[in-house]
């Protein structure tokens, strides 16, 4: 009974985590550059005093699903996408670099580059930077970017810094609870001449809501089968309580 007990607890109460990490990505589903979180169930041996006779069931993230989304055109200047493999880099709050797929780029009041979330976008020498007012900006496929200051002439065009793109092994990079991913061991991101972009268009997520969905239903219906465990491990504690009344 006891074991029995241990087992179904122990798994609905995992059941329930692996219900948090579908619902997340269904609700990152329209957010762009979102990488869905894959997670999996495996039996882990409880070690404690006395003999290691307890087994408990415990689900966690491996890994996340790094298959680029869909590229979605908005013709906006500002908007770009990765071409296949590659990451921007950006700042974190710790002042850290990270690593991001999403490209819906602004420029805040001091003319810096932002990415959507406000946070610092790194091009060659760190943070880039925009000479305000600015009335043109254009974003070539190297990450190369140039404007035009308000009031210059149309072919009056100036570079003024490079997107820094990086392409690290996918088998050593990790997401945090902000959405970004690092390198284990916080590895440096060396840049990559080959990392390509798309101008005008962003990279939308790569959940599926239908396969969120139906992970969703499945870990309820598993959820409900370990209470009904719990239930029955209750229920034969009491037969075999009223058996040594006896």
């Amino acid at each position: 009974m006891d074991k029995m007990l241990y087992i179904a607890a122990s798994g609905a109460s995992q059941n329930m985590y692996a219900l948090g990490v579908h619902a997340n990505n269904l609700a990152n589903a329209r957010t762009d550059g979102f990488k869905a979180d894959l997670h999996q169930a495996r039996s882990m041996q409880a070690f404690g005093e006395g003999l290691p006779t307890r087994v408990f069931a415990m689900n966690e993230r491996p890994a996340s699903n790094f298959d680029a989304g869909s590229l979605k055109t908005t013709g906006r200047s500002l908007d770009v996408a990765i071409k296949g493999e590659g990451w921007f880099v950006v700042e974190d709050e710790q002042g850290n670099e990270a690593l991001t797929r999403a490209g819906s780029l602004k420029i805040d009041e001091g003319g810096m580059l932002t990415n959507a979330q406000g946070r610092p976008i790194m091009g060659a020498a760190g943070p880039i930077f925009l000479p305000l007012p600015v009335e043109k900006v254009e974003i070539a496929t190297n990450g190369i970017i140039t404007v035009r200051p308000q009031g210059a002439p149309a072919n009056a065009m100036e570079e003024v810094d490079q997107l820094q793109m990086v392409n690290p092994p996918i088998n050593t990079l990790t997401k945090g609870e902000d959405g970004l991913f690092r390198a284990f061991g916080g590895e440096a991101y060396l840049p990559d001449a080959e990392v390509e972009l798309v101008a005008g268009a962003v990279e939308g997520s790569n959940v599926s809501p239908v396969h969120e969905l139906v992970g969703m239903i499945e870990m309820q219906r598993q959820f409900d089968m370990q209470l009904k465990m719990m239930k029955t491990a209750e229920e034969n504690d009491r037969s075999a309580a009223k058996l040594l009344r006896v």
